[in-house]
């Protein structure tokens, strides 16, 4: 069982910046790929983007990329989501995943094993 606890979400200007973290428990961390989707009212969680295991590779969404920015620090059990060039589009609900699948083009919300509680991010125009 892993648990994920997101936190870093809040208010930005457009063109602000935001880190979001997501700090997991258990002892096999490095065994799954991590990723981060979002999800605004009324619509379908939207992936963003996925790290493999070890960090060596890693996937974005074409509207989030060279944006934002995932990494990981297994010796934390953590991981992160940069975002830069934040604009009123981004703002959400941003949600941490982890998934036992050993590849990175994860989409599908059913392919993910675990989900943390959201954090909300506002970027104000």
């Amino acid at each position: 069982q892993v648990q994920l606890v997101e936190s870093g979400g809040g208010l930005v200007q457009a063109g602000g910046s935001l880190r979001l973290s997501c700090a997991a428990s258990g002892r096999t961390f490095s065994s799954y790929t991590m990723g981060w989707f979002r999800q605004g009212p009324g619509k379908e969680r939207e992936f963003v983007a996925t790290i493999s295991g070890y960090g060596r590779g890693t996937y974005y969404a074409d509207s989030v990329k060279g944006r934002f920015t995932i990494s990981r620090d297994n010796a934390k059990n953590t991981v992160y989501l940069q975002m830069n060039s934040l604009q009123p589009e981004d703002t959400t609900v941003y949600y941490c995943t982890a998934t036992t699948a050993a590849y990175l083009r994860v989409l599908s919300t059913l392919d993910y094993n675990y989900w943390g509680q959201g954090t909300q991010v506002t970027v104000s125009s």
